[in-house]
């Protein structure tokens, strides 16, 4: 795996999906299976290139164990699916959803599968699909597991959204000042990243592009899902709990901080201390021959030893592709090696009611030895107890209240 790593805002080219197909189809015979029926977006996009909101009207691909996948779809979306797909494809196309028997998406289905074929299809397959095939099929994640495995190219694209995602962070850091609305930076942040993906690839994918930038304060970041109050301002101390993620063009990536501005409060230093600890395990540990789910155990294990038992709420890391949230996961019971090429983020953290919430996340390289950040933030207490004043605007609001509040004991 090479040490330089030049990231990449492109689409991939006809090889690179031909590759992935070639895998994919390996796998499937020595499965015995005859066709691999794709539902998934996630899975269409990685084998095509071809991203778009589903609704009501199915996409399928299906890829024979020889040859050209099929991509069946609706007619309405031919030309688009023409347009942004890579690689050799079969089109197949319906008129509409739903329409009369005999020109239902299913009757064009059945014009590939016949009822000798053995069919895979993804554990998470809805069953309307399912159902439809006229033949035995097997749930195999065939697919998803190809995706563990990054090659150099997607990992030229997740250094691309991670250096986004870095630059779109420490704007965030920069703008963060007591009394200011995380809403404010949140869309000044991700406008600016849209804006630099769109100048470094004008073709990429706004139907497959998502960021986020925001924190959250120290009376909700315990809860680390609670985005509840879009108008939820910075505060003096903390600890507030940084989010920068999303996908660009298609490809995922995270960084987080948990951070101060202009003092820490006391009771917040050891367990900050202690947050830092056990993500250095976490480092330590994921390395190549490793299993995931010793990492998170051992991990877990030292957060406990520390008194945080009850303050654990998820798992050590999960991997990033084509999403920024997948397989495989860095979590007890999932007995999966660790494996040069996959892309993890690393996030042990705990959550302390009436304090706050304590995690660094960083989006991370599995290499040949090691692993490597891919993402960049600062890292040291110093570095993030920010300096901050509140803005003139904000200055002003208190005093008018203050004297509102005032003139109304008169």
């Amino acid at each position: 795996m090479t040490d330089q790593i030049v990231p990449v805002a492109g689409a991939p080219d006809k090889a690179e999906i031909s590759a992935r197909v070639a895998t994919v189809q390996s796998r499937m015979m020595k499965q015995g299976l005859d066709f691999y029926l794709c539902f998934s977006p996630d899975n269409i996009f990685y084998l095509t290139n071809f991203a778009n909101f589903v609704h009501e009207r199915p996409f399928v691909l299906l890829v024979p164990s020889k040859g050209k996948p099929l991509f069946l779809m609706p007619k309405l979306e031919e030309p688009h699916v023409r347009i942004r797909s890579v690689g050799d494809l079969e089109y197949l196309h319906y008129f509409e959803f739903p329409a009369p028997r005999g020109r239902q998406w299913s009757d064009r289905l059945k014009t590939v599968l016949l009822p000798e074929h053995k069919v895979g299809i993804e554990t998470l397959c809805p069953l309307a699909i399912s159902r439809e095939i006229p033949g035995p099929f097997v749930a195999t994640d065939i697919v998803d597991e190809v995706r563990m495995i990054k090659s150099e190219y997607e990992i030229k694209r997740i250094a691309y959204t991670c250096s986004l995602l870095s630059k779109g962070h420490a704007q965030l850091l920069a703008g963060a000042r007591p009394g200011r609305m995380i809403v404010e930076l949140h869309s000044l942040a991700s406008s600016a990243m849209t804006k630099r993906m769109l100048m470094d690839n004008p073709n990429s994918n706004l139907l497959n592009s998502k960021f986020a930038v925001i924190a959250q304060p120290p009376q909700i970041s315990h809860d680390p899902h609670n985005f509840t109050d879009v108008f939820m301002k910075f505060a003096q101390g903390g600890p507030h709990v940084s989010l920068a993620s999303g996908l660009a063009n298609g490809y995922g990536a995270e960084v987080e901080r948990t951070f101060f501005i202009n003092q820490v409060p006391e009771k917040a230093r050891a367990p900050f201390n202690d947050m830092l600890e056990g993500r250095a395990l976490a480092y330590e540990l994921t390395v190549p021959g490793n299993c995931m789910s010793e990492v998170d155990r051992k991990v877990n294990a030292f957060f406990k030893s520390k008194g945080y038992g009850p303050n654990l709420l998820h798992r050590t890391g999960h991997s990033f592709g084509v999403t920024n949230h997948e397989a495989p996961f860095l979590a007890e019971g999932y007995e999966h090696e660790i494996k040069p090429g996959m892309v993890f983020s690393i996030e042990p953290g705990f959550y302390i009611p009436g304090l706050g919430g304590f995690r660094f996340s960083d989006t991370v390289l599995i290499t040949d030895k090691k692993n490597r950040k891919l993402t960049h933030a600062p890292e040291s207490l110093e570095e993030l107890t920010l300096e901050a004043k509140p803005s003139f605007i904000d200055s002003a609001k208190a005093l008018m209240m203050k004297l509102l509040a005032k003139r109304s004991q008169t």
